[in-house]
């Protein structure tokens, strides 16, 4: 089952456990300069408004009904991450875990190739919750994505269009596999009882009828480089219940078509990089000493960004690229023991 909470997704399984429920989130974030150099994780600056397609199936295009899910709005040439929060178990000691499938115009995100709806380990797929807590983009190669960035669909830069030569789908596509419960019960066992307090925190952030033409539907292109590891699977892959998912499409509208379906006006543009930079404000560095990178893709590793495609065709797709040079970024490292302190900077 799929529900739509607060602006975010919550995938839940109650047949296979009570408590196997996944939230995913998609975030408005800074769009980081695509000019070759790699950058640090952007800041989340709050969701986007998700709203049922179902709920305007007078206005929006008629595809979107066939496809279902929902819908959220982006400028052009803005960026965005998506997080996930699976729920934490106290008398397990861990959060159920998931194996998670993202593909933006069903190209998988991971690995460059064509939607499917099965899991596949050799080359792996999917990402793993908990353990992975985020996804800003394109894996491009070991430790290194292409930002998540919003261009019409037709006018060829999104990753869609580079690979299939189409633009037929736009928008992402999510689907959901949750462990098994006897993978889950035996690898995390019930502690009985324990003399202190286990405490789990989650943060959303890191620190009309109307006829539209095709070019107000929106697409993922490939922008500027990211640090940011897609982890392997550390568990075996008969963990996984591959014959219990779900499945979303989350569409994209531009901020007209968005403001037409729904009558709301769309978030503010974001500040630039070299604005948020400038004010002080934080990045943030993420490192899990315990997990391993996926090498990256070579299918996406060839894909032009969205700067180099625009000067091919002669056009400045991304007002503003100026290079930004972070000041202070946070550094977060997962796989501390549970009484370690981690210091900071002074």
């Amino acid at each position: 089952m799929i529900e739509l909470r607060n602006d975010g997704l919550v995938f839940s399984f109650p047949e296979v456990h009570p408590r196997a429920r996944l939230k995913i989130g998609f975030q408005r974030t800074l769009r980081i300069p695509d000019d070759g150099k790699d950058y640090f994780l952007p800041p989340g600056l709050g969701r986007f408004p998700v709203r049922h397609v179902d709920d305007f199936a007078g206005r929006v295009p008629h595809g979107w009904l066939e496809h279902g899910g929902v819908m959220l709005p982006m400028h052009q040439a803005e960026a965005m991450w998506i997080n996930f929060d699976s729920d934490y178990i106290p008398e397990h000691e861990t959060s159920y875990p998931f194996a998670v499938k993202i593909a933006a115009g069903k190209i998988d995100a991971v690995t460059g190739e064509n939607w499917t709806n099965g899991l596949h380990g050799l080359p792996q797929d999917f990402m793993v919750v908990p353990g992975q807590p985020w996804l800003d983009g394109f894996c491009v190669e070991k430790g290194i994505i292409r930002q998540f960035v919003a261009m019409p669909l037709g006018e060829g830069y999104t990753a869609e269009e580079q690979i299939s030569g189409k633009a037929e789908h736009g928008g992402l596509q999510i689907i959901v596999y949750p462990m098994k419960r006897e993978a889950f019960e035996r690898r995390f066992p019930k502690v009985e009882r324990r003399m202190d307090r286990m405490e789990h925190m989650v943060s959303d952030s890191k620190s009309m009828p109307i006829k539209f033409m095709a070019k107000h539907d929106m697409g993922l292109a490939p922008g500027g480089r990211m640090k940011q590891e897609i982890c392997e699977d550390p568990y075996d892959f008969t963990d996984w219940d591959r014959r219990t998912s779900s499945r979303c499409f989350i569409h994209l509208a531009n901020s007209l078509m968005w403001r037409a379906i729904t009558g709301e006006a769309p978030p503010t543009v974001p500040p630039t990089a070299r604005q948020y930079t400038s004010a002080g404000l934080p990045w943030d560095d993420y490192y899990d000493a315990d997990a391993v990178s996926l090498e990256g893709s070579e299918i996406l590793d060839d894909l032009k960004s969205v700067i180099q495609m625009g000067y091919e065709k002669g056009e400045f797709p991304l007002p503003e690229n100026e290079s930004a040079r972070p000041k202070r970024v946070i550094r977060y490292r997962k796989g501390l023991a549970r009484t370690q302190v981690r210091e900071g900077t002074f």
